[in-house]
Order: structure tokens, then C-alpha cells, then sequence
């Protein structure tokens, strides 16, 4: 399949085009991924939320891309309504910066996200021994 999807991006065939300019507001930006790609009707987010999201504006963050994180069950944010229903609204819940990585995670319904890895990975303690029994396991 990623030799396929390389001919494809080689042959100059493909029209990929982004689903909003990088100028865009951010929350524009979380409301066109909702509207056009979960087929929601609208967003919501309580004052807090919609102050940060000016805030990382205001701090020169505005051009970074939105990336949702919300249930894999749905296209909606409830994950009993399975599979690309419509009529409904996505709430957003938290907005992180990930500066380093360049983009805004916008997190939307009950989900549980991964924790960042720590500064030194528990691989690195890790070996085998003289006898060649694994020693450095949690």
C-alpha cells in the first residue's frame, strides 16, 4: 500500500489540497475539520477554552494546524453513536499547545489521551547480564 501511495503522490495525478489555510482563526480551523469532516452542525466550548484558544493566538500560534482528538468509535464525539451520524455537536473540552511539534491538539468528548514519554526512555535501562538473563524490566 505505501508503494502505491508514493506512485500516487509521484504521478502528479493526485489533487491533494488542505482543508483550511494556515491563516485561518484556530477555532475556524476546529469548526471546518467538525463541520466538513465529522459532518457536525456546529462546536461548543465553554469561555476557558475559547480564551486559551485566543491566547495561543496572541502568542503567534495561529498558523499551527488543529488536531482532533475525540473516540475512534464515531465521527461524532459519543462513542455509542457509532460509525458518521449527523446532526450532531462537537464540545470541545481542553485545547493543548504542542508547540515543539508545531500543531494545537483540540480534545473533544470522554476520552483518555497518551501520556508524554519520559526525558529518558525505560529502555535504556534495559541489558542482559553476564548469564544472559534480561535485567533493567520494571
Amino acid at each position: 500500500m505505501a508503494r502505491e501511495v508514493a506512485n500516487l503522490a509521484d504521478s502528479a495525478v493526485a489533487s491533494f489540497a488542505p482543508l483550511y489555510p494556515d491563516d485561518m482563526p484556530i477555532w475556524d480551523k476546529i469548526k471546518t475539520v467538525a463541520t466538513r469532516l465529522y459532518r457536525a452542525d456546529d462546536i461548543i466550548a465553554d469561555q476557558k477554552i475559547r480564551d486559551q484558544i485566543r491566547k495561543f493566538e496572541e502568542d503567534g500560534y495561529g498558523h499551527f494546524p488543529v488536531c482532533i482528538a475525540k473516540t475512534q468509535y464515531s465521527f461524532s464525539t459519543d462513542p455509542n453513536l457509532k460509525g458518521a451520524p449527523t446532526d450532531h455537536v462537537v464540545a470541545i473540552r481542553e485545547v493543548r499547545l504542542s508547540a515543539g511539534a508545531g500543531f494545537i491538539v483540540v480534545v473533544c468528548g470522554e476520552i483518555m489521551t497518551m501520556p508524554g514519554l519520559p526525558r529518558v526512555p525505560a529502555a535504556n535501562s534495559i541489558a542482559m547480564d553476564a548469564n544472559g538473563e534480561v535485567v533493567g524490566l520494571f
